[in-house]
């Protein structure tokens, strides 16, 4: 095969994506109460969110190494493009880049890039999957890259959590916020900054109502969605993921639309009950 993608394994790879000897998963691990869980075809969400949910301690989250990417891009491809996590949220990027970096010392020049994806989840599916497209165009390397990086500015990623744990441990949350949030059942709606950083669009009582609202969200600020794919990933929720995948699509109208289950670095930050949208 003339090109390769890797997808570090916070972004979910759909079947069709596995099966089609185009993308690999750089593994990422997760450690809860000292136990390390691989973020590979071994991962047992159910088992994964027991853990979280006995835990009170802050589950902490490990990136490829350097290393791993290198070895990754050791392969008969003559192009190899990598999508990370955002560089704001994790050290995914910056270990690809130094991959990258080990290789070309040891084996020389290849056309390899690496795509800070700026989001995270079916963010990066969706990235890899747009590469995918642009290089069945049979688009040259650098045109690749740059539609590639054009599509990643124009993405929007938001999601609405069921439980705080997992935010109020990694002190995103005060111990009173969390407090009066859980007591009122307060739900935000959160979205991504251009830069790749989270932050809060809005609140609501009650899921259902914070979900609405980030349907609304979307709904209003999506532009040129009949050329986009809509992505919905959900953690351990899917008749809630379809629920939300009817409404917007009720509202707007797009190329596709697909729901994953998140995988386990996903699942971490979702949590319990999470929904991720990406447009």
């Amino acid at each position: 095969m003339d090109y390769k993608i890797i997808v570090d394994s916070c972004g979910e790879l759909t079947d069709e994506m596995k099966e089609s000897g185009v993308y690999s998963s750089a593994s990422l691990s997760m450690q809860v109460d000292g136990v390390t869980i691989p973020d590979d075809e071994t991962f047992c969400q159910a088992d994964f969110l027991k853990r979280l949910a006995a835990s009170p301690e802050c589950p902490k989250s490990s990136c490829p190494s350097p290393e791993k990417y290198m070895e990754l891009y050791c392969c008969d491809a003559k192009r190899v493009y990598a999508v990370t996590l955002s560089s704001e949220l994790s050290g995914s990027y910056n270990s690809a880049e130094l991959g990258k970096k080990l290789y070309e010392e040891e084996h020389g020049d290849k056309e390899i890039y690496v795509f800070n994806s700026r989001s995270a989840s079916v963010g990066e599916t969706l990235i890899g999957m747009k590469i995918r497209e642009c290089e069945e165009k049979g688009m040259a390397f650098r045109e690749v890259v740059a539609a590639v990086e054009s599509y990643i500015q124009e993405q929007h990623t938001y999601f609405v959590l069921e439980n705080l744990d997992t935010l109020r441990k990694n002190g995103r949350l005060t111990g009173i916020k969390s407090f009066v949030a859980s007591a009122l059942n307060i739900k935000p709606v959160l979205g991504s900054t251009p830069q790749g950083t989270i932050c809060q669009l809005g609140q609501a009582r009650g899921i259902s109502r914070a979900l609405a609202k980030m349907t609304d969200y979307i709904a209003k600020e999506a532009e040129n969605t009949e050329e986009k794919v809509l992505a919905i990933a959900h953690c351990n929720c899917l008749e809630r993921a379809k629920e939300v995948e009817q409404s917007l699509l009720r509202s707007i109208k797009v190329k596709a639309s697909f729901i994953v289950e998140t995988a386990g670095i996903s699942t971490m930050y979702a949590n319990d009950g999470g929904v991720i949208v990406v447009i």
